[in-house]
């Protein structure tokens, strides 16, 4: 598939994007404003305010909201030229503008790309990876970035991250409403009908995070594989890129310390691998590294 097509499946997955999380956005509304309003409807008209207000707030400073939460700090050419040099010859290469840099002060190998679109992008890496890779191994890494930033992935995944954090919002007001207001509206009716709306309460402050989740992963996932492919077009050596992710797997500090579970799915690897289990590995936001290797290798 060509890099406009790209563009355009993702274009047209942003809207469904910002669809999907509006409607559970709604709903949870619906349920707050009968637990604490009386009304679903106000409750669902608030929501829908709130899920525009954030939309339109993920678009204007979702990554700076990004970056903050990292502790990254701008880059200046003067600061380390050599990584300027590469990251513009990487964006000349690509037919972009050239992002901003950043780095987050961490000796874990790691970096992400956020932003809105190409013009509005930002490229930040973990000074452990700076230090630690060779040049080909590092323009590896950019350019699985860039390839992020080229396709327009950064803007599903800013989104995604920014309503996530919505969802999860309001399933918590709704938890904790049944144990900071016992005595509200809610009791106040009594018989079969309220105890289904409790259920159903109950039912999709638990489920609505989850189903958000599930459908961030599975594009997470799908969009490493692209990045990592399409990454190889800009410098025509998969080996750099494979090498990189060869040694973020072998790494001895394989935890990014100002990640979290809303941004992990931004990293180019899992920045929170110290998580072991059955659960780990179904809500693992990147796909196995050994296969990102593998299919890399035989390029």
């Amino acid at each position: 598939m060509s890099f406009y097509k790209e563009i355009q499946n993702n274009q047209r997955k942003t809207y469904i994007l910002l669809v999907f999380f509006s409607l559970i956005v709604i709903l949870l509304g619906a349920v707050i404003g009968m637990l604490f309003i009386g009304s679903y409807l106000v409750g669902m008209i608030i929501a829908f305010i709130i899920a525009i207000l954030y939309s339109f707030f993920a678009f204007q400073s979702g990554d700076s909201m990004i970056l903050g939460s990292a502790r990254a700090k701008e880059l200046k050419k003067e600061d380390d030229p050599y990584l300027f040099n590469l990251v513009e010859g990487l964006a000349i290469s690509a037919q972009i503008p050239k992002p901003k840099i950043y780095l987050i002060n961490e000796e874990s190998m790691n970096a992400f790309a956020t932003g809105k679109d190409p013009k509005h992008a930002s490229i930040a890496v973990t000074s452990g990876l700076r230090k630690r890779m060779n040049r080909l191994e590092l323009e590896g890494v950019i350019s699985h970035e860039m390839s992020h930033i080229k396709n327009y992935d950064i803007r599903v995944m800013m989104l995604v991250t920014v309503l996530l954090g919505v969802v999860v919002l309001l399933s918590d007001i709704i938890f904790r409403s049944f144990i900071w207001a016992p005595r509200s509206g809610r009791s106040e009716s009594k018989g079969q009908g309220a105890l289904i709306f409790l259920a159903i309460a109950i039912a999709l402050a638990i489920l609505a995070p989850i189903v958000a989740q599930l459908m961030r992963l599975a594009i997470s996932r799908k969009r490493e594989y692209l990045a990592d492919a399409t990454g190889t077009k800009l410098t025509h050596y998969p080996k750099g890129l494979a090498d990189a992710l060869e040694k973020i797997k072998n790494d001895h500090d394989v935890t990014v310390d100002t990640a979290n579970k809303a941004t992990a799915h931004l990293y180019i690897e899992n920045p929170l691998r110290e998580k072991k289990g059955f659960m780990a590995k179904l809500f693992s936001t990147h796909p196995d590294i050994n296969d990102r290797i593998k299919k890399l290798r035989l390029m």
